[in-house]
């Protein structure tokens, strides 16, 4: 989902789309990613991190680019497609991201797999697609990023959202 909207940000840039439509774009970009965001660090990453000892460090590393990447989230939040700094952003978030899935999908994912085996993955699967609905979707970069804290903040932040 995220990455086919980044394509259709880089079309939109590219072809000077509408600011309206750049920022609905945006705007989904930034529910997706925080939502994303929440649910590895409140249920994949302690996982990973119970059960692989060897993930630790990807696992500390991953927690960093999620804080730059909601960092990113929190101030695009705030801005509009006119401003200048804008579509510079959002390329540098872009970036950002794939950098991080390439390093999760060829060096923690794999680990993990090996770790967790099908029964347990098909159970977090589950449980992170259960937490979706649970996260905020609005970036929130001071907040905790490790459980039981983030939980709690999770659970407070949404409740000030409705």
């Amino acid at each position: 989902t995220v990455e086919a909207l980044f394509k259709q940000f880089e079309k939109l840039q590219k072809q000077n789309g509408s600011p309206v439509e750049k920022a609905r774009v945006v705007s989904t970009i930034i529910k997706e990613l925080t939502v994303h965001a929440a649910i590895e660090e409140e249920a994949f990453y302690p996982e990973a991190r119970e059960k692989d000892e060897d993930a630790e460090d990807t696992v500390l590393e991953s927690l960093e680019e999620h804080h730059i990447v909601k960092w990113t989230l929190s101030e695009l939040d705030k801005m509009k497609p006119s401003d200048e700094r804008y579509d510079a952003k959002v390329t540098v978030l872009i970036e950002s991201v794939r950098h991080h899935v390439k390093e999760e999908e060829t060096e923690l994912f794999p680990e993990v797999r090996k770790a967790l085996g099908r029964k347990t993955l098909a159970e977090l699967g589950d449980r992170l697609e259960k937490l979706k609905k649970k996260v905020p979707a609005k970036p929130s970069p001071m907040a905790p990023d490790t459980p039981p804290a983030n939980q709690v903040a999770h659970r407070v932040q949404k409740r000030l959202v409705r």
